[in-house]
């Protein structure tokens, strides 16, 4: 199955997805600043909660390419849909080896105009926790040259990580403005970081009235 006819399959599935969880746990969903969001190539860096993003930034980009650990590719179908969609996986397990081929694989991928999504933290955190910026997303802003889009979100108010409870509510995605390129990597590292977070702590803030009982 062609890359592109595979990825507009699984935008579909995750819109079923979206259906579903209205329709059973209602759940509902709200993203807002899709216009700011350029034309061709990007890395998009995005917080990181829960599963449900996973599929959900599928449907917001034209051409994804996540990055993702190598360890899902063993997950069956997941693991050939991942293959087939062309996703990166990074093997966490050899720093230097999994930089390196991450880096070269993003290149190849931005130069066929696709939008490269990465999670800085490298795994989902629960709402409030501590954030724990990792090297990846500065060395690839760094390598890469394109504008990063960051994203902010709260959906771990509804679909907590390592849980099968579903809080019915809206979960809230913010696409916030585009970073340049061009910054030094601590300047970078810094605004993305402040601008994640914040907005991270006001959907959360203000969701977490809203939150009703949890439904599985």
């Amino acid at each position: 199955m062609p890359r592109r006819v595979l990825i507009a399959v699984v935008k579909n599935w995750a819109r079923f997805n979206f259906w579903l969880l209205r329709a059973i746990c209602d759940v509902h969903m709200r993203i807002d600043g899709a216009e700011k969001i350029p034309r061709g190539p990007l890395l998009v860096a995005s917080k990181h909660q829960s599963m449900w993003e996973t599929f959900a930034l599928m449907t917001v980009f034209a051409d994804p390419a996540f990055i993702l650990k190598r360890e899902l590719l063993w997950i069956p179908f997941f693991g050939w849909c991942a293959r087939k969609a062309e996703m990166i996986p990074v093997d966490r397990g050899a720093r230097s080896q999994a930089l390196a081929a991450m880096t070269r694989r993003a290149k190849i991928e931005v130069e066929r105009g696709r939008q490269l999504v990465i999670f800085p933290e490298g795994t989902r955190r629960a709402p409030g926790a501590e954030p724990k910026y990792k090297f990846g997303v500065v060395h690839l802003y760094a390598e890469i040259g394109v504008p990063c889009v960051p994203i902010a979100l709260n959906s771990g108010l509804y679909w907590p990580r390592r849980s099968f409870r579903r809080f019915p509510g809206t979960i809230r995605v913010e696409i916030l403005d585009p970073i340049p390129p061009g910054l030094d990597r601590q300047t970078f590292a810094e605004r993305l970081q402040a601008e994640i977070e914040s907005a991270t702590a006001r959907l959360v803030a203000e969701g977490k009235p809203r939150r009703a009982r949890p439904r599985t």
